[in-house]
């Protein structure tokens, strides 16, 4: 294996994680806001969750690669999927703990 390819593989340091937590508001529920999420964050390798709040809004913990964090709550959450309409989203540092992988989480 050359350098870059093991480069390639390895884990990220911890410096260059970025998570954040993000609550999304509007028409966000029964949308397939909680399945599109998963399928995006899973497209761009963040690890997380995703699931439905009491109040109406969506709640997504994003963690990865800065660049990916950000294409998915700048570019893709600030719209959602065709169904939805994002009236708000708030998105702030977070420490949680992500786990591996991305998934889908029950309603709180």
């Amino acid at each position: 294996m050359n350098a870059f390819a093991a480069a390639a593989t390895s884990p990220m340091p911890p410096s260059a994680k970025k998570t954040v937590k993000v609550v999304v508001k509007g028409r966000v529920q029964g949308v397939f806001f909680r399945d599109w999420t998963v399928q995006n964050a899973r497209e761009l390798g963040l690890n997380g969750w995703v699931r439905n709040r009491r109040d109406g809004s969506v709640e997504a913990l994003f963690s990865g690669d800065p660049n990916a964090v950000n294409e998915m709550v700048e570019k893709r959450c600030r719209v959602g999927p065709p169904a939805a309409a994002v009236t708000a989203l708030n998105a702030f540092p977070s420490d949680e703990e992500p786990g591996h992988g991305f998934e889908r989480k029950p309603t709180v």
